[in-house]
């Protein structure tokens, strides 16, 4: 049975006036530091900007269903990119700034961009895959060809927008399987989420933010970046994420909510250079694009003095369907869907829906669901099925209170004896043991069992025995989700948004093994 299916008033309007709508209140507030300089780009003049940018953008011919490829770190100016490009009707690829030259040039294809901006550190990088693709043109920020490109604001042109059908940005994400893909959202996917997460995720003018989270990435896009332009927030941005920078901006910048993936609530939590850092002025913790535990959560709660919540999301869902609100006090849990979104919890074999208290795949519904894959209808149509029902990939449970849990990943799952072992479940409580710091449970090759669950493990001392560890696991579990297997290792390998590369680790097993 779904759930979760209030309606929510939806303006027709696009991206760049939805998050701008307030801003001419606070026009002398920075909108946005650098975080490593200092320098402050206001509201005032940042609306500017991004009007010269529109203007310039549209002398060149560049408007509605063109694509513009962003490969550029945390910066001021990301903010200004996106939204010229899309306030002309345009659209932003955006793309991982330490990617190569042949997985620039991938996205660059496949999306069918026409131009790219970039910062001088990426030039060599863009420059060969926008020949490769080729790109017309490539800016780079900070760097006269990019000063050129901008026209006079007041010729930025009045462009009819579609929101419900025109693409606002074209963020890639491997989805539930694959390649990556560009995930088409429009304009009325991203208005319609940042109204759906502002009441527990939005940040207001009284707020600043550390911008740590990739801006390429919808997270730090739509949450950080879009969410909190539009509260009126002041967003301190940093190009790459460095603990010690980053304590030193929470504290220089009395940082009040921070936006955090998994390994950066790791951090907070246990890593030894934030004992003593004054965290006083941070109220809200959120995490997302991963699991946080229970016990993990607390910690960092108690360490920090903030609340801290989770929520989940997809790049497909723009991102966000499930936040916790501050004031429940539910660690590990996501909490309800956001106003209009639907949710079902179906057995992955029948397709049936299952009670609360049952693990199943988590099927979403709703104004944030991407209007499909670029140029893949196949991909599109395993996702999203014929009643619009997107099928996430994540295992999922309801309680009895309507607040939802993520335990694991459906492709992901160990079959271990017939049995299904989520490494998600075994991750969050492996890092509540006092010696370890880090881990990433995968399933390796196994004649009899099929599977076991093997557990890489980043010692928090030299005192660590695998065996102990094992055995710690197998008093907490089922026989059939101990861990079998232990390797002490230096680093987990991580997605820039915090996610475990389980391949990564498999390959390294397939590798060992041959």
């Amino acid at each position: 049975m779904a759930q979760g299916s209030e309606q929510l008033d939806i303006p027709d309007i696009d991206i760049t006036s939805f998050v701008f709508e307030h801003a001419d209140q606070w026009p002398d507030k920075p909108a946005l530091i650098d975080g490593p300089t200092g320098r402050a780009v206001t509201y005032r003049e940042l609306t500017g900007q991004i009007k010269a940018l529109a203007a310039g953008l549209a002398a060149r011919g560049f408007g509605k269903g063109d694509v513009l490829g962003v490969f550029m770190p945390n910066l001021p100016e990301y903010a200004t990119v996106f939204h010229g490009a899309a306030s002309v009707g345009g659209m932003c690829m955006t793309v991982n700034p330490l990617y190569t030259a042949n997985e620039l040039t991938h996205q660059l294809e496949d999306s069918g961009a026409k131009l790219l901006v970039t910062v001088a550190a990426g030039l060599d990088v863009a420059g060969e895959a926008a020949e490769a693709s080729g790109v017309e043109d490539v800016f780079v920020v900070g760097e006269k060809s990019f000063a050129e490109l901008l026209g006079d604001p007041a010729d930025a042109p009045e462009v009819e927008i579609d929101p419900a059908e025109d693409l606002a940005v074209l963020p890639y994400s491997s989805g539930t399987t694959g390649l990556p893909k560009g995930v088409m959202l429009t304009h009325r996917n991203l208005v319609a989420n940042l109204i759906q997460a502002a009441p527990t995720s939005g940040a207001g003018r009284d707020d600043v933010l550390i911008g740590c989270l990739p801006f390429f990435h919808i997270y730090g896009m739509q949450v950080t970046m879009n969410l909190g332009l539009h509260g009126g927030a002041t967003i301190v941005t940093m190009p790459r994420f460095d603990l010690p920078q980053y304590l030193d901006l929470i504290e220089a910048n009395g940082a009040t909510r921070l936006y955090v993936v998994p390994p950066i609530a790791l951090a907070l939590a246990r890593h030894p250079v934030v004992e003593g850092r004054d965290l006083s002025s941070v109220n809200l913790i959120l995490s997302g694009a991963a699991p946080l535990g229970s016990e993990l959560t607390a910690q960092l709660g108690e360490r920090s003095g903030a609340t801290v919540i989770q929520g989940y999301g997809l790049t497909e869902t723009s991102p966000v369907t499930h936040t916790l609100h501050p004031d429940a006090d539910k660690p590990g849990s996501i909490g309800p869907p956001l106003i209009g979104t639907e949710v079902r919890v179906v057995d992955t074999e029948t397709g049936e829906d299952l009670p609360d208290g049952e693990r199943g795949e988590l099927w979403i519904r709703g104004p944030q669901v991407m209007k499909g894959y670029l140029g893949n209808e196949e991909a599109t149509a395993k996702t999203i099925d014929a009643d619009g029902w997107l099928h996430t990939g994540d295992i999922g449970v309801r309680d009895d209170d309507g607040d939802f849990e993520i335990v694991d990943r459906l492709k992901e799952l160990i079959k271990y004896n017939g049995f299904q072992v989520p490494p998600a479940e075994l991750e969050a409580l492996i890092l509540g043991h006092p010696q370890v710091s880090d881990v990433a449970v995968v399933g390796v090759p196994d004649e009899e069992a099929g599977e076991l669950p093997k557990a890489y493990v980043v010692a928090a001392g030299d005192d660590l025995d695998p065996d102990a560890l094992i055995a710690w696991v197998a008093e907490r579990v089922a026989p059939q989700k101990r861990i079998r297997l232990v390797e002490l290792t230096d680093e987990i390998p991580k997605s820039p948004s915090g996610k475990i590369l389980r391949r990564v680790l498999k390959d390294r097993e397939r590798a060992a093994a041959s």
